[in-house]
């Protein structure tokens, strides 16, 4: 259930199958239900404003933002604040790692995708190096090989795939159309989810999945509250702040256009 722009990314590595059914509902609801779908305004300001946002689905967005608001004061914040008062910091840190590192495969597909070989050298390299430690420590930061995102939604972005309107996914949090699509596809470039049931594995995703929750929950607490307490309207600031982030992510892909090779190659 992502909350914040900066956490969105991290979330949606959670509970693949879940949240992609849940979107995949949601998307096909809000085509029948135009009590959902707020009206364009008529004043020209007005109506500027509305295009702006991109947000035609406020009504059922707002519903399900406070939705989330509501699960995440009765059970997600508790849970985070626990976890990270009582669990020391390098254990947080390695768990992070390993989300980190078990995305890399899909971060490295999407670069391959964008046309970026740099980057996706660099994803090889940051999968390969971490998983020397099972992808506990990020050695690969050490070595000149920083972390990065890409995903499918960034990718179909720079193929000029329109974002289509904003929307706020129950357990998936700040999205659109595109980025929904995009995290299905994201889904399918993960190998470990080809991993067949019956194996240790599956068990294992589940664990650090479940883990990684709790840590990413806990990192956004404080940043959750003052949110909550500083803005006027948390849904409209957390809109506005996911959809600059994202273009700003997207306007990173399209400005990298390194044609060095990967000091790997």
């Amino acid at each position: 259930m992502a909350c914040t722009g900066s956490t969105t990314q991290h979330h949606r590595g959670r509970f693949p199958a879940l949240f992609t059914l849940i979107g995949c509902l949601t998307l096909l609801s809000l085509g029948g239900c135009g009590s959902l779908h707020s009206k364009p305004p008529t004043d020209p300001d007005d109506l500027a404003d509305y295009k702006a946002v991109n947000d035609p689905y406020e009504p059922f967005n707002r519903k399900m933002f406070n939705l989330n608001m509501w699960v995440y004061h009765k059970a997600l914040r508790p849970i985070g604040r626990f976890w990270k008062n009582n669990i020391p910091q390098p254990i947080r840190t390695s768990v992070a790692t390993l989300n980190e590192t078990w995305r890399e495969p899909a971060v490295f597909f999407s670069d391959v995708g964008a046309g970026r070989p740099r980057r996706a050298g660099d994803a090889f390299m940051r999968f390969l190096l971490n998983m020397t430690t099972a992808g506990f420590y990020d050695v690969a930061q050490y070595l000149g090989y920083k972390q990065h995102e890409t995903d499918p939604g960034m990718v179909l972005a720079l193929w000029g795939v329109k974002s289509g309107p904003y929307i706020f996914l129950p357990g998936f949090g700040p999205s659109s159309f595109r980025d929904a699509a995009g995290y299905a596809i994201s889904q399918g470039l993960t190998p470990i989810n080809y991993v067949p049931s019956g194996y240790a594995l599956i068990s294992f995703n589940w664990g650090y999945n479940i883990l990684g929750t709790f840590n990413s929950f806990a990192d956004s607490t404080d940043q959750l509250d003052q949110l909550e307490h500083q803005s006027l309207d948390p849904y409209a600031f957390m809109r506005s702040a996911w959809q600059q982030q994202r273009q700003s992510q997207i306007d990173a892909l399209k400005a990298d256009h390194r044609a060095t090779t990967p000091d790997w190659y």
